[in-house]
């Protein structure tokens, strides 16, 4: 008798457990987000380089067209956000140590909140291209950073920014498809003569 009674409060209490008063809410999910094919197209910049980009992105009005300065604008269509490119022309070699340290130190701006930050150097002597691609990985304001430069007198920096909160776990699946992108603009980036 013990044994069935001890098995119907159970069944009870379970039963009673079981009403709508003791939801738990699920947690929070990010939207899915379908990108196209990746495809390419030779692009013109008025600041001094032509490159392949992505059809998806647009190439922006350059402002401040001043002499040896140029910053330009690449819209990354649905990625919501923004390549921002700044070239500028230069003179001799103290220039250009100083133009690099500039850039590294923009990376090192994000240090405090990047769980890693991986590079990769770009050395293509053919096309007299030299530089850094940084990778910031964590909950950062930029994922991605970089400097190229001829070696004599052009150097170009850039960094992407989205325009949502830094979840790096969230934006994973949009940065790695994003990284490819910039991947094809670095290997296809030639100087205008």
């Amino acid at each position: 008798l013990m044994k069935v009674f001890s098995i119907l409060l159970l069944l009870v209490s379970v039963l009673l457990s079981c009403n709508e008063d003791n939801l738990v809410p699920k947690p929070p999910t990010y939207l899915r987000i379908n990108l196209p094919d990746h495809s390419y197209h030779l692009e013109q910049s008025p600041c001094s380089a032509s490159f392949y980009l992505a059809d998806i992105f647009t190439l922006k009005t350059p402002g401040n067209l001043q002499e040896g300065q140029c910053a330009q604008e690449i819209d990354l269509g649905p990625l919501n956000g923004t390549l921002f490119m700044f070239y500028r022309s230069f003179q001799g070699s103290d220039s250009l140590a100083k133009l690099i340290n500039i850039s590294n130190d923009r990376v090192d701006e994000h240090k405090i909140k990047a769980d890693k930050i991986d590079f990769e150097q770009i050395i293509d002597p053919a096309n007299h291209l030299f530089g850094t691609f940084f990778t910031l990985k964590g909950n950062v304001a930029t994922n991605f950073q970089f400097y190229l430069t001829d070696s004599t007198s052009r150097f170009v920096r850039g960094e992407i920014l989205l325009n949502c909160r830094p979840n790096y776990d969230s934006l994973r699946p949009t940065l790695d498809y994003l990284k490819v992108d910039l991947d094809r603009m670095m290997q296809s980036f030639q100087w205008k003569k």
